[in-house]
C-alpha cells in the first residue's frame, strides 16, 4: 500500500507556468439565484472545536448527480432546490422540490448543529440532511413532482453531515455519515486545545427504495460505527475490494476500543525533564547528525560542498569523477568520531563532463571544519537537478538534501558540523543549532510555517461493507506526505489524491483490485510540476480539486470585500519547461460555497455556487 514514485514522471526542466489568456466572457457564465444561501444556518452559541471550524470552513453546499446534469443544495429557507442543466445551451434551471422543518435550537444549547447536505443515490433519487439530525429520502415522480420516501435519524439523535452515498454489492444504499460525539462526560485539553471525537457512521437503507407506511421517524440501520479525532476530509467506496476508504486527519477505530494509538511525542516536543536516574550531560544516542553536504546549481555546473576535519591532508582525499558517477574516498583514520563522505561510483543524477570538472580543498585555518569543494560541469546544459544523486531520497539510507537556493550561503554547512562536533565534545546531547534536516544555506529562502501548512496532514482507515477490518489492512496508513488535492465532485474518475512531494504534487490514483482479498495498489500516474510552491502563495483558498492528468483547480473564498478567484494548472508533459495556467473570476456575488463538475462529451462543466449566484465554467479543455 506504499506510495512509490516514478521518477520518470517528475520535470527536472520545469521552470514555471506561464498565464494562458482564457477569456472570462466567453468561459463564465453567472445566474442570480432566486433561493440565496447563508453560512448562518450552523450558527451556535457554544464555541466550535478547532476540526468543527474547519470542517465548516470546507463543507462543499452542493452536491451533483453521478449521471446526468443535475445538482442540489439547500437554501437559507432550509428548501431542497434542485439545478437542471442543459447541456446544449447550458442553461441552468432552479425548482424548489422540498421544503424540510427549519431546526428550532435553544440558546444555551451546546449542540452544535451541521450545515445542511445532500447526496444523489441516482438521478431521481436524493438523500437530505438538514444537518440537525434528520435525514430526508426524495424521489422524482414527474417533471413536477417529488416524493418524500421516508425520514431518518441515527439511534441516538444527534446532528449529521452526509460524506458519501453507494449503493453496494449487497444491495442497499449505504450513506456515510459524521457526527460530533457528545457522550464523553469529560473534555480533557492538550495545551489549550479542545479535544473532540467525531463519530462515523455506515448506515443502510434496503433497496428499492418504497415509500414509509407512516409519517413518523425511522431509526436508521447501522452496519457499523467508528470514532477518531477528526472530521474526514474524503470518504470513497472502492467497489473492487468492497470497502470504504476514509482519508482523515485521525485513525478511526473500534467504539468499543481506543479510538487512537498511544501518543508518543516527537523529538523536537520532547522538554528536557531529568527522569528518574537520568543525566541529562550524556550525549543522546539518538543526537542528530547535519547533513553530508549543502549543493546548488546554475544552467551549466552544479556545485557541491562537503564538511570535513581541518586536519585532513589535501593526500587523503581520492575524488574521481565519471561521465555518470561520483567518487569521494577519505583515506586513513581522520576523526572516527566524526562521519566521512564516502561515494563509491555513485550515479549523479544526469551526466558531466569530466574535463572540465575539479574540486578544491580548503582548511579555513582557525576552524576545526573544512570544505571539500566538487564543482561538476553539467554535460546537458540547461537541466536542472532536482538532486545530487540518482538515488536521492528513495530509502532511509539515501538522505534527501534540499538544494540551496543563495550560493552565497553555501559554505554555512560548515557551521553545523561545528556544532555537532562540539555537542559530542561538549556533552550537549540537546543537538541545539542543528536544525530541522535543512541545510542552514537553505533557510533563510525558505518560510518553514507557509510550507508546512499547504494541504493536510493524513491517514487512511479502511473499512469493510459490515464493519470488518480488511485482512490487508494494517491499523492505519498514514501517507508519506500532505494531501494536496482530492478528485472534483462529480468527474467520477475513480479514487485519486495529489500528494505533496518536494515543490511538486504526485497523482496517484488507486488501482482496480481482481479479487476483494487484493490490497490497494497506489499508482503515481502523473505530476502537476511546482504545485506545492504555486498554491503556497494563495491566503484564501477554500476548495482544492483536480482532474486527474488535465488539471488542478484553486477556488478562493472570496471573502472580507474580496472577488473569489479560481487558478486553474494545467498538467504538461515532462519535457516541457512551462505549463499553463489560467485565472477566473467567480466569487462577485458573495463568498463561494460549493463547487463540482459535470461530464460532457468535450470535457467538463465546472460549476461553482456562491451565496447569491450560480457560475458555469465551460471552453477551458478539461
Amino acid at each position: 500500500m506504499s506510495f512509490a514514485t516514478n521518477r520518470n514522471l517528475f520535470n527536472p526542466k520545469f521552470e514555471g507556468y506561464k498565464l494562458d489568456a482564457v477569456s472570462q466572457e466567453h468561459s463564465v457564465a453567472r445566474h442570480n439565484l432566486q433561493y440565496t444561501l447563508t453560512q448562518a444556518t450552523a450558527s451556535t452559541q457554544s464555541p466550535l472545536s478547532f476540526e468543527e471550524v474547519h470542517s465548516r470552513i470546507t463543507h462543499n453546499h452542493i452536491a451533483v448527480a453521478p449521471h446526468g446534469s443535475s445538482a442540489v443544495y439547500i437554501d437559507e429557507q432550509y428548501r431542497v432546490v434542485l439545478i437542471h442543466i442543459d447541456l446544449t445551451t447550458l442553461t441552468p434551471s432552479f425548482r424548489a422540490i422540498y421544503e424540510m422543518s427549519q431546526p428550532i435550537q435553544s440558546k444555551n444549547s451546546a449542540i452544535h448543529r451541521e450545515y445542511p447536505s445532500a447526496a444523489f443515490l441516482s438521478s431521481s433519487e436524493i438523500f437530505v440532511s438538514d444537518g440537525a439530525g434528520l435525514l430526508y429520502i426524495l424521489r422524482d415522480n414527474g417533471p413536477t413532482s417529488f416524493q418524500l420516501m421516508g425520514t431518518y435519524t441515527l439511534p441516538q439523535p444527534t446532528p449529521f453531515k452526509i460524506h458519501s452515498l453507494e449503493t453496494t454489492l449487497s444491495g442497499s444504499a449505504v450513506a456515510v455519515l459524521s457526527s460530533r460525539n457528545y457522550a464523553a462526560t469529560t473534555v480533557p485539553k492538550s495545551r489549550g486545545k479542545q479535544i473532540v471525537d467525531f463519530d462515523i457512521w455506515a448506515v443502510a437503507v434496503s433497496l428499492p427504495l418504497a415509500s414509509s407506511s407512516s409519517e413518523g421517524i425511522t431509526n436508521f440501520e447501522v452496519l457499523w460505527q467508528r470514532r477518531g479525532h477528526a472530521v474526514p476530509i474524503h470518504v470513497a467506496y472502492d467497489e473492487s475490494r468492497r470497502v470504504f476508504m476514509v482519508l482523515g486527519d485521525s485513525f478511526y477505530g473500534q467504539v468499543e476500543g481506543p479510538s487512537m494509538p498511544p501518543y508518543s511525542p516527537s523529538a523536537e516536543e520532547m522538554a528536557p525533564i531529568p527522569r528518574t536516574n537520568e543525566n541529562l550531560d550524556t550525549i543522546s544516542p539518538e543526537l542528530s547528525k547535519p547533513l553530508p553536504y549543502s549543493w546548488t546549481q546554475t544552467s551549466d555546473s552544479v556545485t557541491v560542498v562537503l564538511p570535513l576535519p581541518s586536519t585532513t591532508p589535501k593526500a587523503s582525499i581520492k575524488v574521481a569523477f565519471a561521465q555518470q558517477s561520483l567518487t569521494v574516498h577519505i583515506q586513513g583514520d581522520i576523526a572516527p568520531d566524526i562521519p566521512l563522505p564516502h561515494y563509491t561510483s555513485k550515479r549523479l543524477w544526469d551526466g558531466i563532463s569530466t574535463s572540465s570538472s575539479m574540486w578544491t580543498w580548503d582548511r579555513e585555518g582557525d576552524h576545526h571544519v573544512g570544505l571539500l569543494t566538487l564543482h561538476l560541469d553539467k554535460k546537458n546544459e540547461g537541466t536542472r537537478w532536482s538532486h545530487v544523486f540518482a538515488s536521492s531520497g528513495l530509502s532511509e539510507e539515501e538522505k534527501d538534501v534540499p538544494e540551496t537556493l543563495d550560493a552565497s550561503d553555501l559554505w554555512n554547512i560548515r557551521e553545523s558540523l561545528e556544532k555537532y562536533t562540539a555537542a559530542l565534545r561538549d556533552g550537549d546531547g540537546t543537538g541545539v543549532g542543528l536544525g530541522s534536516d535543512l541545510p542552514s544555506l537553505a533557510m533563510g529562502e525558505m518560510d518553514d510555517d507557509v510550507d508546512q501548512s499547504i494541504g493536510r496532514t493524513a491517514q487512511l482507515t479502511w473499512i469493510g461493507e459490515d464493519g470488518s477490518v480488511p485482512s490487508w489492512a494494517s491499523k492505519s496508513t498514514d501517507l508519506p506526505n500532505r494531501v494536496l488535492s482530492t478528485l472534483l465532485p462529480g468527474c467520477g474518475l475513480g479514487i485519486s489524491l495529489i500528494v505533496k512531494n518536494g515543490l511538486d504534487g504526485a497523482v496517484f490514483s488507486l488501482e482496480p483490485a481482481v479479487s476483494p482479498a487484493e490490497p490497494p495498489r497506489w499508482i503515481h500516474t502523473s505530476t502537476f510540476s511546482a504545485l506545492s510552491f504555486v498554491l503556497a502563495s494563495k491566503t484564501d483558498t477554500r476548495f482544492t480539486h483536480h482532474i486527474p492528468s488535465k488539471a488542478v483547480f484553486a477556488f478562493d473564498n472570496g471573502s472580507q470585500g474580496r472577488a473569489g478567484n479560481v487558478y486553474i494548472y494545467r498538467a504538461a508533459p515532462t519535457t516541457e519547461p512551462w505549463a499553463k495556467q489560467a485565472v477566473l473570476r467567480v466569487g462577485q456575488e458573495g463568498s463561494l460555497l460549493g463547487v463540482g463538475a459535470i461530464k460532457m462529451e468535450e470535457g467538463n462543466l465546472i460549476l461553482c455556487l456562491t451565496e447569491k449566484a450560480f457560475i458555469l465554467i465551460n471552453n477551458i479543455q478539461c
